[in-house]
């Protein structure tokens, strides 16, 4: 599972975009802005966005992490 590394919509106000901004300059849809804010992963054309307005790598704002499920053998 993806997850973010940073506070995205944090480190975009850092950099000067708000999220109205975001969408009256059309950055980012508002899907992907809901996507951010709730913790889920966005797609490429969203991620690519945020690398360049971040001026980041997607290692610098996404990692995996592997998810528990119920099929998993515990072992002792």
């Amino acid at each position: 599972m993806l997850k973010y590394k940073i506070d995205v919509l944090e480190s975009l106000k850092e950099a000067g975009y708000t999220t109205t901004r975001l969408r009256n300059e059309k950055l980012l849809g508002e899907n992907a802005i809901q996507y951010i804010r709730k913790g889920k992963p966005i797609g490429a054309k969203a991620l690519n966005e945020l690398c360049k307005l971040l001026d980041m790598q997607p290692g610098n704002i996404i990692k995996y992490v592997e998810e528990n499920t119920e099929n998993d053998v515990k072992t002792d």
